[in-house]
């Protein structure tokens, strides 16, 4: 099979402390427990401002305003050498919370999102100043709604209130009666989700140079389940984004599998590109309303900054090999079978090793690996560990195991062949795709040969299986010649192959 060339990446930000503060899972779930919790009291002021998000090197690494390696270099703790606020980088950009929840408006096409009509005025002028917003999605933006109307709908009709610097400017409204399915919470999660998944198809397509009609195929692989109480997870998110981004030719589907989605969503839509099924495919997850403030609980105990304030979402375009990009190799991807069980040294040997093997490959063969890129400035406070450096340390023991490392060298491994994390904690964002641009960037700088990304999921969250599950594959500088599988496969090495074939076929000819 061919190898499949990656054309463009996009990383947005959303930040969004009050959607946090208000419909993040674990205020979510305090506030129905114990609504007069300390921990409540106490959230709002461990907030981050947008200028301290901007300005925090993990968000600057996420949208490309700084390289991996700027960020390792960068003083830490990053929290408390904060940089000068930059909104936009290479990849994508940090998005206002004001500007997201017009953003939501224009996404929504059921009118679930009512804004107040002033507050809806303010935000039409901002929007129209992003690059990426065209006059087709700013027309999708309301008028607006007066306040009264707004009130009766959060106090009669199950809308949720909406919020900016403590005030309503609009609500989410229940998109039918009886189904909870559709209820308001339900569709502000979906709606954050797809509007969040927009923003970076936008930016990808930007970045990409194409026009939004030449992507053929959009994978969506984000963790909400959109339907109605007859079909919970039918989707078709994919197509629902594409829509609104002006993809008129595209179709798409969803992909779905925790922690691990993003990869397997990559492999499967790279197959379809090397198979010649489609062009060019657009990957991209919208990011997890839920998951905001997942572990601000520990933050606010420890009298830190609740850094998880920002909706992630990434896009990547998989086009045809053509010998100018660099590649994704599906000779040898990564798979994590049922029969491999749960046990981290299973699960890495199964994801990095095998597939190195089968290439003849050793994983001191990989310059960069990408695993679960979890800012460790998030989830040490919360006692879950660094979490990238654990993988790096399991991958190095492996290889030490397997003869290919010496014991002493693991420490020096771990700093050659890992990358510090700077994702949020939103289960899909950080499984290893948010380094498929900086990866791109440096085999296109020479600065590394081959990177691996790595996801890994937890299906026991659904409480169906006990299974965990994982995905990998190798990113590597392009072929010469252009959809030709291995590495380093020059012209003139293919031409004289083609003759040495010619002269065989002669021969037996001659003799037969």
């Amino acid at each position: 099979m061919g190898n499949v060339g990656i054309k463009g990446t996009a990383y947005c930000l959303n930040f969004a402390p009050e959607l946090a503060l208000h419909y993040g899972g674990t205020p979510a779930q305090e506030r129905r427990a114990k609504p007069d919790s300390e921990y409540l009291k106490a959230l709002p002021g461990r907030a981050q401002s947008y200028e301290e998000a901007a300005g925090y090197a993990p968000n600057k690494t996420y949208i490309g305003a700084m390289s991996v390696e700027e960020l390792a270099a960068a003083p830490a703790p990053w929290l408390e050498n904060l940089g000068a606020p930059e909104r936009y980088g290479k990849y994508g950009e940090i998005m206002p919370e004001d500007e997201f929840l017009g953003f939501m408006d224009i996404c929504d096409v059921f009118d679930l999102i009512w804004l107040d009509k002033d507050f809806a005025a303010r935000i039409k002028e901002k929007l129209a100043q992003d690059p990426v917003v065209g006059e087709s999605q700013l027309a999708r933006l309301e008028a607006g709604h007066e306040a009264a109307e707004i009130a009766e709908a959060v106090e009669k009709h199950m809308a949720l209130p909406l919020y900016l610097d403590g005030r309503v400017v609009g609500c989410c409204r229940r998109a039918h009666d009886t189904d909870e399915n559709l209820s308001a919470h339900v569709m502000l999660e979906n709606l954050a989700c797809k509007a969040s998944g927009v923003l970076a198809l936008l930016h990808l397509i930007k970045n990409s140079g194409l026009a939004p009609s030449e992507i053929d195929f959009v994978v969506e692989c984000s963790e909400e389940a959109v339907g109605d109480v007859m079909q919970r997870g039918g989707g078709n998110l994919a197509k629902a984004v594409a829509e609104i981004a002006g993809c008129g030719n595209a179709s798409g589907f969803d992909v779905r599998g925790f922690c691990a989605g993003p990869a397997a969503a990559v492999i499967a839509g790279a197959s379809m590109v090397a198979s010649g099924v489609r062009r060019n495919v657009a990957v991209l997850g919208g990011g997890s309303l839920p998951k905001l403030y997942m572990n601000s609980r520990d933050h606010v105990k420890k009298g830190l900054k609740a850094l998880e304030n920002c909706i992630g979402s990434f896009a990547v375009l998989l086009v045809p090999d053509d010998g100018t990009e660099p590649v994704i190799r599906l000779d040898s991807v990564g798979k994590h079978s049922v029969a491999a069980g749960a046990a981290p040294q299973a699960i890495t040997s199964a994801l990095t090793f095998e597939p190195l093997t089968r290439l003849g490959l050793k994983l001191t063969d990989v310059d960069k690996y990408a695993p679960e890129l979890h800012n460790a400035e998030i989830t040490l406070p919360a006692g879950a560990g660094n979490v990238p450096e654990a993988n790096f340390k399991m991958i190095a023991a492996l290889s030490v195991m397997k003869g290919q490392l010496k014991r002493e060298e693991i420490p020096q491994f771990v700093a050659e062949h890992g990358i510090p994390g700077f994702v949020h904690t939103q289960g899909h964002i950080p499984s290893g795709v948010p380094y498929m641009g900086h990866a791109r960037d440096a085999i296109k700088a020479g600065s590394i040969k081959r990177a691996m990304i790595i996801g890994k999921g937890s299906l026991f969250l659904g409480r169906l299986t006990n299974l965990a599950d994982g995905a990998s594959f190798l990113i590597e500088a392009p072929s010469e010649t252009g959809g030709a599988t291995g590495a380093g496969v020059t012209k003139d090495e293919v031409r004289e192959l083609l003759l040495d074939a010619l002269a065989d076929l002669a021969a037996n000819l001659q003799k037969n």
